[in-house]
């Protein structure tokens, strides 16, 4: 009788996949990029943070107050890494494809912040968030603006999660994550709406990657 790997356990599911090369080959390719990015992160941020940009003439955000949400801001965004990786691990291949999705998602975001130098918005308030800054380095960074990457993480989990109630948090949660980054001042509009076109291209790519 043919094993079908949705009947087996956890354990049974990782037992089962682990034994096709090609998986394995891609998963320990994937955790390897992610382990190299991780020090170019600071040095990159850091170039960023030096550059002049231009400030975006955001009429959205000129009728916003700014107001300072960095506790839901870090408690949406880790919390939902910790959901996302609890329901992911459960199944091999969705968990290829999140690790290929962040570094996809991440490595885009390095080419269109590069090619949109921008300084951020007036009324900027600084996130609080100890883990994010330890991937940014001694300076506090501002201009990691085109696109956001709150609300591209956000989004990515949506497109990764599986069972339709994951799926609607994840989605409440990207659309909570892209007005809080707004009346944050941390994030123009334009940032915020393209991070879905981007994230979901990036996803089929680490789908299709992963596959």
């Amino acid at each position: 009788m043919k094993t079908r790997v949705a009947d087996l356990t956890i354990v049974g599911r990782w037992i089962f996949t682990l034994r096709t090369p090609l998986f394995k080959q891609k998963l320990l390719l994937g955790w390897a990029l992610l382990l190299c990015l991780s020090p170019i992160f600071p040095i990159f941020y850091q170039h960023i943070e030096a550059r002049e940009g231009v400030v975006y003439n955001d009429y959205l955000l000129q009728i916003i107050p700014s107001v300072d949400v960095s506790i839901p801001i870090f408690v949406i965004t880790w919390g939902m890494a910790l959901f996302t990786l609890a329901r992911v691990v459960q199944t091999p291949s969705l968990l290829l494809t999140l690790l290929y999705g962040v570094l996809i998602v991440n490595l885009s975001r390095f080419i269109t912040i590069s090619l949109v130098p921008l300084n951020p918005p007036h009324g900027i308030i600084d996130i609080w968030d100890p883990i994010t800054s330890m991937f940014y380095g001694e300076k506090y960074v501002t201009k990691d603006l085109f696109y956001s990457g709150h609300t591209a993480t956000q989004f990515l989990f949506f497109l990764v999660l599986q069972k339709k109630t994951d799926k609607g948090l994840a989605l409440t949660t990207s659309l909570l994550m892209g007005a809080m980054v707004l009346v944050q001042h941390v994030h123009y509009t334009v940032d915020v709406i393209f991070a879905f076109p981007f994230t979901f291209l990036c996803y089929l790519l680490a789908k299709r990657i992963a596959r």
